[in-house]
Parts: C-alpha cells; sequence; structure tokens
C-alpha cells in the first residue's frame, strides 16, 4: 500500500506539533513525518494521513495521541555529546560545589537517556557530596528506554573506557551486543515526562540545567517562552548549557555567555 503524505496533511501535523510541543516542522521534514507515521496507519488499516490525523484528534484511541508525539518528537543522541561542555561541568562548575547541600542537575529534553547517563558519571567520579539528577522528555517512549539503561554496545563508543568498565555491565548469552549501565547509577537519576511548554510539576531549583539539541525545533518565541519558564527552577549563579549548535542571543537578558554555550544566571 503506497500512501502519499500531501501537503494539507502535512500542515495539520505542523500545526498540530507546534500546538503540542513547540516544535517547529520545516517542510524539510515532510519525509520524516510521512515515514515514521506511516506505521501506524498500517496498524490501524487507515487509507491516508487525514484519516490518522482525524483518529488522534477525535480522542477515539486516548494512547494514540501520545504514540503521534512519541514518533515525531524522538531526537538522536549519544553519550558524551559535546564533549566540551562534561569538561567546563567537571572543570569549572563542579569544584564550586558546596558540600553542605546537595548539588541538583536537570537534564531537560533527554531523550533516550545517554546524556543523563553521562552526567551521571561525570558527578559519580567528581563529587563526593550528595547531588541529585532529574531526566525529563515529553516522550514516554524514550523514558521508558531511558530508564532500562539499556543499549546497544555500539552505543558505548563514546564512552571513555575507564567509566565504561566502571559503570557498564556488558551482556552475554542471549543479551551479547548490548551493555547495561549497572544498577546504583540508574537507580541515582530521577525520568519525568515533561512537556517545555506546560506547567511545571513542582520540581524544585537547580543548580545546573542542560536544554541541549533542542531549542533548533524552536522558532524564537517558542524559545523565548521555554526559556523564561525554566529560568525560576535555575538558581542564582546557576549555569544553563545549550548545543554548541544553539544561541540564547535575543532569548534572554536573565543569562550571560561564560563559556561557548554556556551561560549563567545573573
Amino acid at each position: 500500500m503506497e500512501v502519499v503524505l500531501n501537503d494539507t496533511e502535512f500542515e495539520h501535523f505542523q500545526r498540530w506539533l507546534h500546538q503540542a510541543a513547540g516544535i517547529k516542522l520545516t517542510p524539510a521534514k515532510k519525509a520524516l513525518v510521512a515515514g515514521r507515521l506511516f506505521k501506524r496507519l498500517k496498524h490501524f488499516q487507515l487509507a491516508s494521513y487525514s484519516d490518522y490525523f482525524s483518529l488522534i484528534s477525535s480522542g477515539e484511541v486516548p494512547s494514540e495521541l501520545q504514540v503521534a508525539l512519541d514518533l515525531l518528537t524522538t531526537n538522536e543522541t549519544y553519550f558524551f555529546r559535546e564533549p566540551r561542555h562534561f569538561d567546563f561541568l567537571q572543570q569549572q562548575i563542579l569544584p564550586t560545589a558546596r558540600a553542605a547541600r546537595s548539588f541538583r542537575i536537570w537534564s531537560a529534553a533527554c531523550s533516550s537517556g545517554e546524556e543523563p547517563y553521562s552526567i551521571a558519571m561525570t558527578l559519580s567520579e567528581q563529587l563526593t557530596t550528595p547531588w541529585q539528577l532529574l531526566a525529563s522528555d515529553i516522550s514516554s517512549q524514550v523514558l521508558q528506554q531511558a530508564r532500562s539503561g539499556h543499549y546497544p554496545l555500539a552505543r558505548a563508543q563514546h564512552i571513555p573506557r575507564p567509566l565504561l568498565v566502571k559503570y557498564c555491565l556488558k551482556g552475554i548469552g542471549n543479551q551479547e551486543g548490548t551493555f547495561l549501565i549497572n544498577r546504583q547509577l540508574r537507580e541515582k537519576i530521577h525520568f519525568m515526562q515533561i512537556n517545555l511548554i506546560e506547567p511545571f510539576p513542582d520540581i524544585g531549583e537547580f543548580d545546573v540545567i542542560f536544554l541541549r539539541n533542542v531549542m533548533i525545533y524552536f522558532d524564537q518565541d517558542t524559545k523565548r517562552k521555554v526559556v523564561a519558564h525554566m529560568l525560576p527552577r535555575l538558581k542564582p549563579g546557576g549555569h544553563f548549557i545549550v548545543s554548541l549548535s544553539e544561541s540564547l542571543n535575543g532569548v534572554t537578558a536573565a543569562l550571560k555567555l561564560v563559556s561557548p554555550s554556556v551561560y549563567q544566571k545573573l
């Protein structure tokens, strides 16, 4: 069965995703939308993308709305992505952590968990004082994978070998070709489903917020709203880290640039 996603149908999904998650789908993403949603058309034996959009809009199958959201918001990530951020965390931020209180980091839009586990390894190596790590994403599907801490062995290529040996278990038998983050580290991370454009649950304040490789999908107005929404959760003097390909120029005046793509709350 060949089904084509026409421009009108694509515009329906564009508007819906922008309203639901603040994500701006460019025309270049049309093939990606068609490819990711086609399996759901087959699942429900639907003849068009319009029929599928009607299905998720009607609430006839309540869980399907989350399935569509998961499919369209899942982005690739990997361990220790943009390593200079982890160097800055280790060399510039963590040495200032006070022993009197727990050090808190939020990995927002954590996808399948590689970022928070990279942060957790860094914290575990550096800090002898208590620390807490919140990892959140809009997608329930990737959060389920993140909680498991179970990955194909090929995903381990960016993990420094001493950390790989210390914090990861190589699969054997029917788990050969995979690795598992050890239980002690997994249990240190609290995973939570959070939509960055909706009201937050009571998550407290953080010393560091990672929001990397996310805002490239937002228009300028949504960037301002998301950052303004998150800033009350960052402690004075705390650090806000975005991707090296992203900038907060024109987004907020409440943060100052202290290193490439690393900002500090005034």
